[in-house]
């Protein structure tokens, strides 16, 4: 039962400690900051300083606005997001969606199995690729043979890997006062790079897999539990829920942000401080710390996108196989056994080994998570107005349709992300 891990009694949740009433937030918060996440915060670190911390500070309340809005639909549907979708949209559009995800999802998956493959081969040496593919195919197991029930623990424990980062920090003396001011007042500068570096770091932090794992997520727990049902048949359960979810996702998502600010923090304050603006990778980042904050530094940073990325990859494969079976109508769930859901457990399967499978070929994982940013920002802007368009609908959401300040936040983050992707494509191709 998830009771032990993240149970929701019916009537109150007072008496449970803080840990079990985290579950969907926490893990979709902490998988935001997988090995490519951290490329991304390194090398905006390494490249400007302090000058982009404010854009973290920015995208917290977006984020957690727009995380809330897909743990309430789960939550009040019993339904993950491509079944809603579905449902509720034209099929040519969730299809065409749906696509994109899957395409950024698998290329994802791939630089994270590569960035995990480089951090052990710095630590001890050896080839690289097959370790890659070795955490991939471990963490494919985990998902198959080992009920979400049992499996949902592992990935909250394996949220503790990211206290690396913040370790990290404390290895090297940090001028706090800039970091302050940094993360306070914007230090714009009017050049293509630094606009890029901001979509950039928008793009890492609110992205459309997180909105369908989480989603889906609250749907499973719903399913494995023997208390909690879909708002919409009971909604006497709705205050208790949404409230943990509010709670939930609030500590995810700052959890997310405050480890994405350690991340830029140590690129800026140990890499930029020391000349080196050019980091292509979360390895290369981890290497370049040794000479410069010793090797202590140098081995949290490593290990931690080793945990990182046990906790993204499966996030990420699972997120596409429940959007794809929920939007094209088949049966979806980690709870199933595979001979039960071979549709879900196909995609699941396929996505990762896909992913792994790039390792092996010569195509540029620096070259391929560009275009992933790109086909994500394709992607995050439409599905995110179907999101909000869906919170709001009477028929979907009855009673618990999404109001007041989290429908505010989710709109503002829809628009940002607009923004966002428009910079991109007005950049793109320019260098």
């Amino acid at each position: 039962m998830l009771n032990d891990a993240s149970s929701e009694p019916q009537h109150s949740t007072q008496n449970q400690s803080w840990w079990r009433r985290l579950s969907a937030g926490l893990i979709t918060g902490a998988a935001d900051d997988d090995p490519s996440g951290i490329a991304t915060y390194s090398q905006v670190g390494a490249k400007f300083g302090y000058a982009t911390l404010w854009s973290l500070f920015l995208a917290l309340p977006l984020m957690i606005g727009i995380q809330i809005v897909s743990g309430r639909i789960g939550r009040v549907t019993g339904k993950d997001l491509g079944q809603n979708l579905r449902q509720h949209f034209a099929r040519p559009w969730v299809y065409s969606i749906l696509a994109l995800l899957v395409i950024a999802n698998v290329i994802n998956i791939g630089a994270d199995v590569a960035a995990m493959g480089a951090a052990l081969q710095l630590l001890i040496g050896g080839p690289a690729v097959v370790y890659g593919i070795g955490f991939a195919l471990l963490s494919l197991g985990f998902q198959v043979f080992i009920p979400f029930s049992r499996y949902s623990p592992v990935l909250k424990v394996l949220t503790v890997s990211l206290f690396a980062y913040v370790a990290t920090v404390f290895v090297e003396k940090i001028p706090w006062g800039q970091a302050l001011h940094g993360t306070l007042i914007p230090a714009f500068q009017w050049n293509r790079d630094y606009a890029v570096a901001i979509v950039a770091v928008l793009g890492t932090t609110i992205s459309p897999y997180l909105f369908c794992w989480q989603a889906a997520q609250e749907v499973e727990e719903i399913r494995s539990s023997n208390e909690r049902e879909p708002l919409s048949d009971k909604p006497s359960q709705a205050p208790d829920a949404l409230r943990r979810i509010n709670i939930d996702t609030s500590v995810g998502m700052v959890f997310s942000n405050v480890v994405a600010f350690f991340i830029v923090l140590t690129g800026a304050a140990v890499l930029h401080a020391h000349g080196k603006t050019d980091i292509q990778s979360s390895a290369q980042a981890a290497e370049a710390l040794r000479p410069v904050a010793g090797r202590f530094a140098f081995y949290l940073f490593a290990a931690g996108i080793i945990g990182t990325g046990l906790l993204a990859i499966p996030v990420l494969a699972g997120a596409t196989a429940f959007a794809v079976s929920g939007g094209s109508g088949h049966r979806y769930g980690l709870e199933y056994k595979p001979k039960n859901a071979r549709f879900f457990y196909g995609v699941l399967i396929v996505s990762m080994l896909l992913g792994a499978a790039l390792n092996l070929t010569s195509i540029d994982p620096i070259k391929a998570l560009y275009w992933s940013a790109v086909v994500n920002g394709v992607c995050a802007v439409p599905m995110m107005v179907m999101m909000m368009l869906l919170a709001q609908r009477n028929s979907a959401m009855g009673p618990q349709v999404v109001r007041g300040l989290v429908a505010w936040l989710g709109w503002a983050a829809t628009v940002v992300m607009g923004i966002a992707a428009i910079v991109m494509f007005l950049t793109l191709g320019n260098g």
